[in-house]
């Protein structure tokens, strides 16, 4: 069971671990996504038009052409107003903003006009005929009327008139609402007139579609009204609004702020999310609701049709540019937006996306997803396609009767998909595992040749015969010191795992430079560069690859710590030679008739092998062969010795490779390299006092080192009592291999 929870568990569970971390992280494509479900909810079951009293003046295009272009006089517009209020309208709320002084007032049209005898006349007698703006603001005050305002993100210094106070309970709201710094405001004549002034901006979402509408919006420390909740407030005679923050009575916080929960104007409550904004629940647009603003002024127009209403003076007119996008429309008039939160408000028909919504959908998510990964590899594809087939409906089911039944809103596509997409994911790895079994079983052969060869003699069969090729190849051996002693501690079972753990990752490193594996001898690790293909940076990339095996051998001697300690057994470190040389060597298939194995073979190989045994002696981790480091000036090297190794006559130099090209250039290397040299220098001219004092600073500039100046001085401490003679070539004559 555990043998197959990596492969046929984890890419599922994946995906569900992504996918909550999506989810709880609130990430902005998965709230769209969401609300494109909301949306759709919308447009299939829209919120029934119901008679409720609000109306919408409408200054469409027909009363532009009848009662003339936009903007009317000052005057028109009052005489709209005495109309609704003659027709017994309970509000006015304008939809509009009359940011400057109308243009066509006597005395402002007079300014304009050159001076003469006759028109200055006229400029005298014009002072004394009505300014429209007076006229209109007298038309405010003889009824309740609403003026509007837009809020805009850059500071202008104009501030809104705030009619209406409030009441907090819970935190301050002004943590969750965005401050808006400017303001398009009417001309103060106006606004002191009216009995309520509210913001007529929306806020789009990311796409542009009007879904949430904020009720408030924050100046500093000062809170404004939307329009719709305005004329709310003034049809209802209030005097100002509650809010209620989280932290309220019976409103838990659990340690966070998550916002506002509610606004109460009169005897409504609006619910809202954290940020003060109510779900607008959208009706089809009806006759019934809408007034073309020409009708008003007919004289045998319904005082019935009105009476008593809240009415929005707005606009449908395509060249006034008033259209907003909604789940249920790509345009609608944005006065119809207002009305349709003042009606869902008195109808009491709000949409929510209550409390538990969130959590619902993270448990379904969560237990779905987790049952399926489970079941699958029990139960097989087909039945689990059931499952999955069954829950996803009864989840599209139950948020639908939610929405439709009690106008909750509860999202079943994203838990859907994600569920969807762990039953694909883990039916894909089952398909894929049983696929590579079989694969397995007919390439089992494969595993004694390497991969690299695999592919070439895939492409090119006639390799497959004896013989070979004379190339230029760089070759590795690498063992583990003192690994009787280890293998002692050790039962065969937790053997084997212990030198897989150690041969792995090796290989792989190995593998990733560009080399390839010739065999495994026991802990010890025989590979070659340059061949079968040819590499030409082949001595660099043998160079990289150990010295990153000897870096991986830190980590890794630190899990086989931790298991030590957990076992409660000693735990011995893993320390490894290695050596390097570069050579001409016979690489090719090589064995007999009936068996063979592509190989290399050359004295050079050899002395490679001889250049791992001499890694103990020298107290260094990794050996170099002089051709090796010739081709390898890009890297931290220092010269060991002048050997005769066993088994080979003529002596040659060996090398300790100690990091790359930036230990190479770092002052520390470059004062070590020196007095080594000259250490060496020294000890082969047979001036003793000399080698003995570099070796002490030597010491001291590299105590790793320790091993292998130790050597030199117990040399030096023999040749003072026994000279080696003048003819000594300062070669040394390894003894063992």
């Amino acid at each position: 069971m555990t043998g197959r929870f990596v492969p046929n568990y984890l890419a599922p569970l994946l995906v569900l671990l992504v996918a909550l971390a999506a989810r709880v992280s609130g990430v902005g494509w998965v709230e769209d996504f969401q609300c494109k479900v909301f949306d759709y909810y919308q447009r299939v079951g829209p919120r029934p038009y119901e008679e409720a009293p609000v109306r919408v003046i409408d200054l469409d295009d027909e009363s532009l052409s009848r009662l003339g272009q936009w903007p009317w006089p000052r005057t028109v517009v009052a005489k709209l107003v005495g109309r609704l209020r003659d027709l017994g309208v309970a509000v006015i709320v304008l939809d509009i903003v009359f940011a400057e002084p109308d243009r066509t007032s006597p005395g402002i049209v007079m300014a304009q006009w050159p001076s003469s005898r006759e028109i200055d006349a006229l400029r005298s007698r014009a002072k004394e005929l009505p300014d429209h703006d007076k006229v209109l603001a007298k038309a405010f005050r003889t009824t309740n009327v609403v003026t509007g305002f837009s809020v805009v993100p850059d500071p202008n210094g104009r501030v809104p008139a705030v009619k209406a106070g409030y009441l907090v309970s819970g935190d301050n709201p002004l943590t969750y609402l965005g401050d808006h710094p400017g303001a398009v405001i009417n001309i103060p004549t106006l606004e002191e007139a009216a009995v309520g002034n509210g913001a007529f901006s929306f806020l789009p979402e990311r796409d542009g579609v009007v879904r949430r509408a904020p009720l408030f919006f924050a100046r500093g420390k000062t809170l404004l009204p939307c329009l719709s909740l305005e004329a709310l407030r003034v049809a209802q005679g209030e005097s100002g609004f509650k809010i209620k923050s989280v932290g309220a009575s019976g409103e838990a916080a659990y340690g966070t702020h998550t916002g506002i929960v509610a606004i109460r104007v009169g005897e409504h409550t609006i619910p809202t999310d954290g940020q003060g904004r109510i779900w607008v629940h959208y009706s089809p647009r009806d006759p019934r609701r809408t007034v073309p603003a020409w009708k008003v002024f007919e004289k045998d127009f319904p005082r019935p049709a009105l009476e008593g209403t809240i009415a929005f003076v707005g606009t449908s007119a395509l060249g006034l540019m008033d259209l907003r996008t909604t789940p249920t429309a790509p345009a609608v008039p944005g006065v119809e937006v207002h009305a349709n939160i003042v009606e869902q408000t008195l109808l009491d028909h709000h949409l929510s996306r209550p409390d538990w919504a969130s959590g619902a959908e993270l448990v379904c998510l969560l237990v779905l997803g987790a049952a399926l990964i489970v079941l699958l590899p029990r139960l097989g594809a087909a039945w689990c396609a059931a499952i999955t087939v069954v829950s996803v409906g009864a989840g599209v089911g139950l948020s639908w009767r939610a929405y439709d039944r009690w106008n909750y809103l509860v999202d079943p596509v994203f838990p859907s998909l994600v569920v969807l997409a762990v039953y694909m994911t883990s039916s894909l790895i089952s398909y894929l595992r049983t696929e590579s079994e079989k694969k397995q079983i007919r390439g089992a052969f494969g595993r004694y040749l390497s991969p690299v060869l695999v592919e070439q003699l895939a492409a090119h069969p006639e390799k497959l015969r004896l013989g070979g090729e004379l190339r230029n190849i760089t070759v590795h051996f690498c063992d583990i010191r003192g690994f009787t002693t280890i293998s002692e501690q050790l039962d065969p079972k937790t053997l084997t795992h212990f030198i897989n753990r150690f041969l792995t990752p090796m290989t792989e490193i190995i593998l990733a430079h560009q080399g390839c594996i010739d065999k495994y001898i026991g802990d010890c690790i025989m590979a070659y560069w340059n061949a079968p293909v040819d590499d030409p940076d082949h001595v660099a990339h043998a160079c990289r690859a150990v010295l990153a095996m000897h870096g991986r051998l830190e980590s890794l001697n630190s899990e086989f710590k931790a298991e030590a300690e957990a076992q409660g057994r000693k735990f011995l470190p893993i320390n490894i030679g290695t050596g390097l040389n570069t050579g001409d060597c016979v690489v090719g298939n090589l064995g007999s008739e009936q068996r063979f194995d592509y190989s290399v073979l050359g004295d050079d190989v050899n002395l490679a092998s001889r250049l791992e045994g001499q890694s103990k002696t020298y107290g260094v981790k990794i050996v170099l062969g002089p051709a090796t480091r010739e081709k390898a000036a890009e890297f931290a090297t220092l010269e060991l010795d002048l050997i005769r190794v066993k088994g080979k006559l003529q002596p040659v130099r060996i090398y300790a490779l100690l990091g790359d090209k930036s230990f190479q250039e770092s002052a520390a290397f470059l004062e070590l390299a020196k007095a080594h040299d000259a250490m060496l220098l020294a000890y082969r001219r047979q001036d003793w006092g000399k080698a003995s004092e570099l070796i002490a600073r030597c010491r001291g500039l590299d105590p790793s080192l320790k091993v292998l100046y130790d050597l030199y001085q117990g040399r030096i401490e023999a040749f003072r009592e026994q000279a080696p003679g003048k003819d000594w070539d300062g070669v040394y004559v390894a003894t063992s291999k």
